[in-house]
């Protein structure tokens, strides 16, 4: 596929996701039925579609429009590019640029693609910092893998992942954490990772679960687990009993295979038994994400006032009802990958609040210019 041919596939993509279509299942359905685009082609449109979706609202004034002509068009113009030069009309490039797409300048939340709504909220998270960060979250997420220590350590890791000519460098924030500088999309198909020497998760998010006091024999509960990953992490951190809950079920599907090419054993319930108590019990609840809007750019404009006082309600329910599965001397450990105060230290505060019995050993917060995503972590115990 030429540039041009490109663009006018990725203009096609994103009409599909602005009319309500998840961006993966709409490349999915492209990829599908455009047998001639390669791998190379499909991997380009995806970054097309993906910086359009991170940088919605500046593309859009750039572009003329919230569509996706506009977008990518808002895309070239970001990028200091001649866009007459790609939308010429010829072949498979998008039709030639009209006078009524001419460019304003962005401004305000818009020129950091920030919802108006969330950028007060989000300030007053962030503080100084606020710009820096929102400045951030346009561009692409680094990728970071966690070495499985039970199968690899770091050298090793490193060295069969050169040998699939997967680059990658140590990082000051995790501790079998691995920055990966070239070949990403090697990753998987790679040996290191088919083998469980590796699996992918960002800095912060190891760093979190590095923080919790986990040593053998523990039982420790994933009491939000979905996909596994930070189950994976504790497991490989300490010989400890690992059971794993979610609400909906299917979002672990995928884990008794990650287990297994992990070496490691969880116990996947439906139903926890209120008599059962555990000595750890890690809350990572359902959030805004907006610590990893970078990765999920199109959850940064689903949500919304409604939806986001559902997910504090959540939280705060599922701090309560897991704080009872907590031994005496245990540790309720709650996360979110969130950078909003509300779903963090505010959220801590007020379980405080309602459990004077408790106490806070201490939290985390992680935003991009740590180097990761967005991340909290807060420890919490019963006091003596």
């Amino acid at each position: 596929m030429t540039p041009q041919a490109r663009l006018s596939a990725a203009i096609e993509i994103l009409d599909r996701v602005l009319s309500g279509t998840p961006a993966e299942l709409a490349l999915t359905n492209w990829g599908r039925a455009s047998r001639f685009a390669g791998s190379g082609d499909r991997h380009a449109v995806r970054d097309l579609v993906f910086d359009a979706l991170r940088c919605k609202r500046s593309y859009a004034a750039l572009g003329g429009a919230e569509t996706g002509r506009g977008l990518v068009l808002g895309g070239l113009r970001d990028k200091g590019l001649k866009a007459e030069d790609y939308f010429t009309g010829e072949g498979h490039a998008p039709a030639a640029i009209s006078a009524k797409e001419a460019a304003t300048t962005p401004q305000d939340a818009a020129a950091l693609d920030c919802p108006d709504w969330l950028a007060s909220r989000l300030r007053g998270s962030l503080g100084a910092d606020f710009t820096a960060v929102m400045q951030a979250m346009r561009l692409r997420a680094p990728v970071f893998l966690r070495v499985n220590r039970i199968k690899a350590d770091l050298a090793q890791a490193q060295s069969a992942l050169a040998a699939d000519g997967i680059a990658t460098e140590l990082t000051d924030l995790a501790k079998f954490g691995l920055l990966v500088t070239e070949n990403a999309r090697k990753i998987q198909n790679s040996a290191a990772y088919l083998q469980g020497m590796v699996e992918l998760q960002d800095a912060a998010s190891q760093a979190i679960i590095e923080a919790l006091p986990l040593s053998e024999g523990q039982r420790v509960l994933d009491y939000c687990c979905g996909g596994g990953g930070k189950a994976l992490a504790m497991a490989a951190q300490a010989k400890i009993e690992l059971v794993c809950h979610d609400a909906d079920p299917r979002r672990m599907r995928d884990l008794p295979l990650r287990a297994k090419r992990a070496g490691v054993a969880v116990k996947i319930v439906e139903n926890i038994p209120k008599s059962t108590v555990y000595d750890v019990v890690l809350t990572d609840v359902p959030c805004s994400g907006s610590g990893s809007w970078r990765r999920d750019p199109q959850g940064k404009w689903a949500l919304t006032p409604a939806k986001l006082a559902e997910l504090l309600h959540i939280q705060a329910e599922i701090l309560d009802r897991a704080a009872a599965l907590v031994i005496k001397t245990g540790t309720l450990a709650y996360a979110t990958c969130s950078m909003l105060q509300d779903e963090n230290e505010a959220q801590i505060d007020a379980f405080l609040a309602r459990h004077p019995d408790w106490i806070c050993l201490g939290s985390q917060r992680f935003t991009p210019l740590t180097g990761a995503d967005g991340f909290f972590g807060a420890r919490l115990t019963r006091k003596c």
